[in-house]
C-alpha cells in the first residue's frame, strides 16, 4: 500500500498539478472552489430571499385592514332621543330569529332629521364588548293592519317631533348578555 501511494505522489509531481488526472483513480480530481465560484453560488440564493421578502411586504400591505373610522358622532345628534326601548324576537320566513329594537326617537332640534344611522353594543356577562352594529333608523308607519319600517328620508323627523322606531338585526351573538343594548345616534341628516 505504501508503494501506491508513492507512486500517486511521484506521478502528480511530474505532472507538477496535484488537481490534475490521477491515473490511479481513472479521473480527474475535483479542483477546490475558487472564491469567484462561491460568491456565485450565493447570488442566486440572495435573489430568492430578496424576491421573498418582497411578496411577502406586497402581500401584507394588500391584506392589511383600513383604519377603522373613529369620528366623533353628528353634531346634531345630540339632539335625536331614542326612549322607551323594547326588545323582541322573531321567526323570519327562513326560520333565522331576527331581534327588533323599538321605541320613540325624538327630535329636540331646530333641524328636520332625514337620515340617521345608530351604534348599537351588545356585551356579555362580563361586561366585555361582543357584538355592535351600526344600523340606520327606521321610523313605523301604519299605513296597513301591520307597523312598516320605513327609512326617515321618506318620512322625515321634524323639528320637536316624536315617532315610534324598528332597528333590526338579522343575528345577535350568543355571548350577549340578555340585557338592553346601548344605543349612540351617530351619523344624522338634516335640513
Amino acid at each position: 500500500m505504501f508503494s501506491v501511494a508513492k507512486s500517486f505522489e511521484a506521478a502528480t509531481e511530474d505532472t507538477g498539478n496535484r488537481n490534475g488526472y490521477n491515473p490511479f483513480m481513472g479521473g480527474l480530481i475535483q479542483p477546490a472552489p475558487t472564491a469567484e465560484q462561491s460568491d456565485s453560488n450565493w447570488r442566486p440564493i440572495l435573489l430568492g430571499v430578496a424576491l421573498v421578502i418582497v411578496v411577502v411586504g406586497v402581500i401584507a400591505l394588500l391584506l392589511r385592514e383600513a383604519p377603522r373610522n373613529t369620528n366623533a358622532p353628528h353634531p346634531y345628534a345630540a339632539n335625536v332621543k331614542l326612549s322607551d326601548l323594547k326588545m323582541s324576537a322573531a321567526e323570519n320566513f327562513v326560520g333565522a330569529s331576527v331581534t327588533y329594537l323599538d321605541g320613540t326617537v325624538t327630535n329636540s332640534g331646530d333641524k328636520n332629521v332625514t337620515h340617521a344611522v345608530v351604534h348599537v353594543t351588545f356585551r356579555d356577562s362580563l361586561g366585555q364588548l361582543v357584538q355592535t352594529e351600526d344600523i340606520p333608523l327606521h321610523v313605523l308607519q301604519t299605513t296597513g293592519p301591520y307597523p312598516e319600517a320605513v327609512d326617515l328620508s321618506n318620512s322625515p323627523l321634524a323639528r320637536g317631533q316624536s315617532k315610534p322606531f324598528r332597528l333590526t338585526l338579522e343575528h345577535v351573538s350568543n355571548d350577549w348578555n340578555h340585557e338592553y343594548p346601548a344605543l349612540q345616534v351617530t351619523d344624522v341628516s338634516v335640513k
